[in-house]
């Protein structure tokens, strides 16, 4: 499946129906009153978050939604038909934001939140309206209202609740396949991720979670450069990260250093989230072997594990349950990096 995790589209809202200028004409009535109805409402344009939706592929080749417009007001009172509203479906995690000035207009999480994007135009009033009794053929009517018309950019960041974050080929794929019934790409050369990955992951007594793996994050990320910046944003919903470190790399310190740097540089909110330290490829290095020692004051945990040989996978899922428990509290304001 082809996954796409932002949009720009076209939204323009119906047009309001014309009022009508009519007067009253049947039999034996020689001087009927007015009675031109109001034009209808124009269609309105919303955004709603639809549970069923995994991407924003409906927006790649369809860049223009249009609203009808209401119809014109007729005769004998006679008020025209609105039109239909619009509905355009996004997956939960959606953020609308004005194409044009940036601003962000709402974040649908939840699954039915709604956004009106594009209000339509309303009705113009017939000359029945504007009958009084010193006016009382009146010839004024309004034209319908022109509806609402912008840009507006659709940006989706997957809601999980652990983020995985590491270098290209540190793991991260194998150990969300380990951990669940996710079966991502995964092959022994940089960047076999290349879009986010979910799984949820199962524990005894019916627990479960969600877990994301994103591209690699490699120096710069922050800037653009490889893939991370563009899927950094899948993990800012995330409410506990894991860092992964392979203890095969050359410098296991300042792996975990430049992740947490890059972290930092994208957001300073994603690297205050909680989170654990995760030396992978466990297997690497014989059972008696000294770990690699990786400072991390600031992670709850410091865990070893293999997920080709499933070592430490129970301990890690029992770790990260206890930490997304205690995660339910608000953040503190400062946590210093290492």
């Amino acid at each position: 499946m082809t996954f796409l995790d932002r949009a720009i589209v076209k939204v323009s809202a119906g047009t309001g129906g014309s009022g009508c200028m009519s007067f009253r004409r049947e039999s034996y009535v020689p001087k009927g009153g007015p009675d031109g109805g109001d034009g209808g409402r124009g269609g309105s344009i919303y955004v709603r978050a639809d549970p069923q939706l995994a991407t924003l592929l409906d927006y790649r080749y369809k860049t223009h939604w249009k609203a009808g417009r209401g119809q014109h007001g007729m005769g004998s009172n006679k008020t025209g038909r609105s039109a239909g509203d619009v509905v355009l479906p996004v997956p939960p995690g959606t953020v609308v934001r004005d194409a044009d000035s940036g601003e962000v207009l709402d974040e649908l999480v939840q699954p039915g939140d709604t956004l009106l994007v594009a209000k339509g135009g309303r009705g113009g009033r017939g000359n029945a309206r504007f009958a009084t009794p010193t006016y009382q053929a009146p010839r004024r009517w309004e034209p319908g209202g022109e509806g609402e018309e912008r840009r507006i950019e659709l940006v989706l960041k997957l809601i999980a609740d652990v983020g995985l974050l590491g270098e290209p080929n540190a793991g991260k794929s194998t150990l969300l396949a380990a951990l669940s019934a996710a079966r991502p790409k995964i092959a022994d050369y940089p960047f076999t991720t290349l879009i986010p990955q979910l799984g949820v992951v199962g524990l005894s007594q019916e627990r479960s979670f969600v877990i994301a793996d994103i591209p690699g994050i490699i120096e710069g990320a922050h800037q653009g450069r490889g893939l991370g910046d563009r899927f950094l944003q899948h993990v800012e919903r995330t409410r506990v990260l894991a860092y992964l470190v392979p203890i095969d790399s050359n410098d296991p310190q300042a792996v975990y250093q430049l992740l947490r740097e890059e972290a930092e540089a994208y957001s300073p909110d994603l690297v205050r989230k909680p989170h654990v330290v995760l030396l992978t490829k466990r297997d690497l290095l014989p059972t008696d072997a000294t770990l690699p020692q990786v400072h991390a004051p600031a992670a709850a945990a410091v865990l070893a594990i293999s997920a080709v040989a499933r070592q430490g996978l129970d301990s890690l899922k029992e770790a990260l349950w206890k930490l997304l428990g205690q995660s339910a509290a608000p953040l503190a304001d400062d946590v210093p990096l290492p």
